[in-house]
């Protein structure tokens, strides 16, 4: 039997289901928005799918049954009624000016008006064009309306490195879409998404009767692929593979229900015979993260222990950029569980989705912290000496790594003379490994500031900075108390920075007798 070719940069449902392209269901999804509201925002990563979602929608408006045949909705029966589709997307082209803004979203409705077959007034500012195309589209067919808005934010996304620029975006922006509100009346269903959730106050001020549904548990598989998909609908494409090792790689995104994959990693890893590389990530360098992290001075080990609340969804703005946020809403953290606050509010546990996000967003962070652009050789010793709990070699590889950042990294910049900086980028080095490593381990004692869990051992380290004695601490502290059921060799391992000579001076090191 001949598999469906993969639907490999292809977001058109259309082509997928007439050139004999796999389609993973989501017409049932599609369904439930329509029948059960009118107005919806959906938060996703790049590349999750949105796109293909977006034209989903589209295509169920145009209004032709015999499409979706052996399809969930096509099944459910339902009444499929044409509508006019006014479609407006941000995902081509680059945002660098207010000027190229304007001309793209004029382009953007002239397109719409010519497939529309209505014509605005030239004399009408963007804004009022929008409103007129909605009305002249109404007016034309004797339907109400639908509005899809993709990657809804990318103007300002484009400039966030910039501030005064993103601004201006956005304030633009929240013009253009507040013509939605004011057109109520003409329209049946409004579907808006993008990567991240700027805050309402900011830009939706005037769509306070929107649905974010990008937290709700009965779209939680909106876009991205279940573990039920790999293990069926692609099933014959991965005979022989280790599906455990797959799902431990590439799933792991979660919105509050079933986690998912991003279908880019799945598809290409595929394509690529069954290759484990970061498909997903290489697709773009997080650059403003980078920058991010080092302007903030930010201690990497917070990583494992993030909590946040429901105004995490809503903190994001040009004027405010919270690290955590931002990495959430990129794909780079995930809500692995949530738990419940003193006022009954929901709280938030967030995590490094899986193996090839770890892999290269740590791998991304310590070479630009070190400034170091390929480090695989020294990344491999490392490995080896944990595995063989050989932490001379460990040390003489750590004092290459730092010996080789570039002096003028430390000249007039404050962070490089706290230990938070080289517990930093030893954790981002070891986590880069893929390694399963604990920062700011809670013990009933106090914190670990580095547990490392290899297949053999268990590692316990202490950072300090000039002459300071870590491995007294952990002895003092008694930290391998809590790893002494795993029935491993636990091993301390004090490491001691020099802020002076910009490097380690001493690794202690001892067995605990068990």
């Amino acid at each position: 039997m001949k598999l469906k070719k993969l639907p490999i940069g292809i977001s058109t449902l259309k082509t997928i289901l007439q050139e004999d392209y796999l389609y993973i269901d989501k017409t049932s999804l599609a369904q439930k928005l329509i029948e059960e509201g009118q107005y919806y925002f959906l938060s996703r990563p790049r590349r999750f799918g949105k796109s293909l979602f977006l034209d989903t929608l589209r295509t169920i408006f145009d209004g032709d049954k015999e499409i979706f045949k052996g399809l969930s909705i096509y099944e459910n029966s339902y009444e499929f009624v044409k509508h006019p589709v006014i479609r407006i997307s941000f995902n081509d082209g680059d945002f660098k000016t207010i000027e190229e803004f304007k001309q793209t979203l004029l382009e953007v409705l002239k397109i719409n008006q010519r497939d529309l077959e209505v014509t605005c007034d030239t004399d009408l500012s963007i804004r009022g064009c929008f409103r007129e195309l909605i009305y002249q589209a109404y007016k034309k067919y004797n339907k109400k309306v639908v509005i899809l808005v993709d990657e809804y934010d990318k103007p300002i996304l484009d400039n966030i490195e910039n501030p005064d620029v993103a601004r201006v975006m956005r304030d633009e922006l929240k013009n253009f879409y507040s013509v939605i509100k004011g057109a109520d009346e003409f329209l049946k269903f409004v579907f808006i998404t993008g990567v991240s959730k700027f805050s309402k106050v900011s830009l939706f001020s005037g769509l306070n009767n929107i649905n974010d549904i990008t937290l709700d548990r009965s779209y939680s598989t909106i876009c991205g692929y279940t573990q039920e998909d790999v293990e069926t609908s692609f099933a014959k494409y991965l005979e022989g593979q280790d599906f455990a090792k797959i799902q431990k790689w590439y799933n792991g995104y979660k919105f509050l229900g079933e986690g998912v994959y991003n279908p880019f990693d799945i598809l290409l890893f595929i394509q690529k015979g069954f290759e484990f590389r970061n498909y997903w990530f290489s697709t773009a360098t997080p650059t403003f993260l980078l920058k991010l992290i080092e302007r903030n001075n930010y201690f990497l080990p917070n990583l494992e222990n993030i909590v946040k609340d429901d105004k995490m969804l809503d903190s994001f703005d040009v004027d405010y950029i919270e690290l955590e946020t931002l990495m959430w809403q990129t794909g780079y953290l995930t809500i692995e569980k949530t738990t419940i606050n003193y006022d009954d509010t929901p709280k938030y546990h967030l995590g490094i989705p899986n193996q090839e996000v770890k892999i290269s967003l740590l791998g991304s962070i310590a070479d630009f912290m070190s400034k170091q652009p390929n480090t695989t050789i020294l990344k491999g010793q490392m490995y080896e000496s944990l595995i063989n709990a050989d932490f001379k070699m460990m040390e003489v590889t750590f004092k290459s790594l730092f010996a080789s950042i570039p002096y003028n990294l430390f000249t007039n910049n404050k962070m490089y003379e706290y230990e938070g900086y080289y517990a930093s980028l030893f954790y981002a080095y070891l986590k880069a490994l893929g390694i399963e490593l604990i920062g700011e381990d809670v013990t009933n004692r106090g914190r670990i500031d580095l547990t490392i869990k290899m297949p053999n051992s268990i590692i316990i380290i202490e950072f300090k900075i000039d002459g300071s004695d870590a491995l007294a601490q952990i002895r003092e502290k008694k930290y391998h108390e809590k790893y002494l059921d795993k029935k491993l060799p636990i091993y301390l391992v004090g490491v001691v920075f020099d802020t002076q000579e910009r490097n380690i001076t001493l690794v202690e090191f001892e067995e605990v007798n068990i």
